[in-house]
């Protein structure tokens, strides 16, 4: 049966997105530094971690069709997905801590040890999250509620990508006492515990208000075939796809560009300009003053750098997020996502016209990025939620979760290519690992890796949405007519 109240109090929005906050400081953390933590953690050579991150995560993403049929095909008396939030969530953090754990093989065994965690950590994610991103789905028929809870855990996940982004790699280097690899561990168990009990309030504060009528039951077959014709469905398939390609590609490269291409001392002139080591200075008084321990920052311009300018562009990403709803209820989500996705490409490719002691422009740059991507982050999963409905409006048929598959495939597919791609291109270009200086073509392959190469990504994405159907005509229409359908 399903509830002819569609609107969403604070407290439940508040209780789904921290599901998002959990899952993204381990998302974020392999989209960040998963190829950092292989080639200079873990110390697996360049050429060999972007195999493994190619081969485990798309071994990873062929999981999510067959868990989508398995989540639309769940019955419990806590509904149809919320019960897998809870079932996946201490596998998840025991598997994320165990993914980012050094045991002392040897070469051959780094590499089996390093494919099987991570194989099994994105199985797990699957298991976890595409049953979460259905749940938006069957929350509401509202699209209008739907927007505004997307937007709220978008922020959530920016909460993730801030700690990730800009605090991770410091905490790393502080609570390891500048030992990476006992650092990634404090920080992963940390991530882990916070991660199961956020999972746990999604599950106690959501509720699944669109149900399908006990006699629809779908054949397997059914249900793939309605996938496949569904043409704005292979449309943000492959739109999801390109921009995880994008975010995993430039979000791995950050740390090599301010390490490798970007001037030093430069850097440490920019942080001292904006008052950002005055702030540190003034932080570790404080801190001694009440008779605690000094907080142990890293001294080195390139991992502090990196730090702010990841925090610049997040923040301005929140902003962004701010006034996605607004927006999209207005003008519709496909219009205002290809519009602000093609301002934020441009802004990716402007980082490669920059020269080496730019800083000042390199961070304004990234916080043009932040807003305009923010603009598009909750409408990629709204925009899948629509698919659902179209699917259902359709063909009178409702299968959310595998149509969710579509982003979970596609957020897996394309975070092991642009992972795989990222760790290759350093290979390629003749990248060592924590080599001082670089050759001039490893630095132009990571120059290029953080502007060109992602940018055009992103400008193809923009052109695929020529062909998505679904515009702001179409989803009043849809809500309208099931809304009727529902209330017969």
């Amino acid at each position: 049966m399903n509830s002819s109240n569609q609107q969403l109090s604070v407290i439940e929005k508040i209780g789904y997105s921290l599901g998002d906050l959990a899952a993204n400081l381990i998302f974020q953390t392999l989209m960040t530094f998963l190829a950092y933590f292989y080639t200079d953690v873990y110390k697996i050579p360049a050429g060999t971690a972007s195999i493994i991150i190619f081969v485990g995560g798309l071994l990873g993403a062929f999981f999510n069709v067959l868990m989508g049929l398995i989540a639309d095909r769940t019955n419990t008396r806590w509904g149809k997905f919320r019960p897998w939030i809870i079932w996946t969530s201490l596998p998840f953090g025991v598997i994320s801590l165990l993914a980012f754990s050094t045991p002392n093989f040897g070469d051959t065994g780094k590499v089996i040890y390093a494919l099987t965690t991570y194989l099994l950590l994105v199985i797990v994610y699957s298991a976890n999250n595409l049953p979460y991103s259905a749940l938006s789905g069957v929350i509401t028929g509202d699209m209008k509620e739907r927007n505004s809870l997307s937007s709220y855990r978008f922020v959530a996940v920016m909460v993730a990508q801030f700690i990730i982004q800009s605090l991770l790699l410091p905490l790393a280097l502080s609570l390891g006492h500048g030992n990476k690899a006992v650092g990634f561990e404090k920080v992963m168990l940390f991530f882990a515990i916070v991660g199961v009990i956020c999972f746990w309030i999604t599950f106690l504060t959501t509720k699944e208000r669109i149900v399908p009528p006990v006699e629809e039951k779908n054949s397997v077959k059914q249900d793939l075939t309605d996938l496949i014709k569904n043409k704005p469905w292979v449309i943000m398939l492959l739109v999801t796809i390109l921009i995880f390609v994008t975010l995993a590609l430039k979000g791995g490269m950050y740390i090599y560009y301010f390490n490798y291409y970007l001037d030093h001392a430069a850097e440490a002139a920019y942080l001292d300009s904006i008052g950002f080591n005055d702030f540190i200075r003034g932080l570790n008084a404080t801190i001694t003053g009440l008779g605690l321990g000094k907080f142990e920052w890293p001294e080195d311009a390139p991992t502090s750098a990196n730090s702010v300018f990841n925090a610049g562009g997040i923040i301005f990403m929140i902003v962004g997020i701010m006034f996605s709803k607004p927006l999209a209820d207005r003008f519709g989500k496909r219009n205002i996502f290809g519009i602000f996705l093609a301002l934020s490409a441009l802004c990716l490719l402007m980082f490669n016209f920059y020269s080496k002691d730019s800083i000042g422009l390199v961070f304004f740059t990234q916080i043009l990025h932040g807003f305009t991507y923010g603009v598009t982050i909750p409408l990629l999963w709204a925009m899948i939620a629509d698919v659902a409905d179209y699917s259902e409006w359709k063909n009178n048929r409702r299968a959310t979760a595998i149509i969710f598959s579509a982003m979970i495939f596609g957020l897996k597919a394309g975070l092991s290519i642009g992972g795989s791609l990222g760790a290759g291109i350093l290979s390629n270009y003749g990248y060592v690992a924590e080599q001082t200086e670089q050759t001039a073509g490893a630095v132009n392959g990571i120059k290029m890796a953080v502007s060109i190469y992602p940018g055009l990504i992103f400008l193809v994405s923009v052109a695929l949405l020529f062909w998505y159907e679904i515009n702001k005509t179409m989803e009043v229409q849809i809500e309208a007519d099931l809304k009727e359908k529902r209330q017969r």
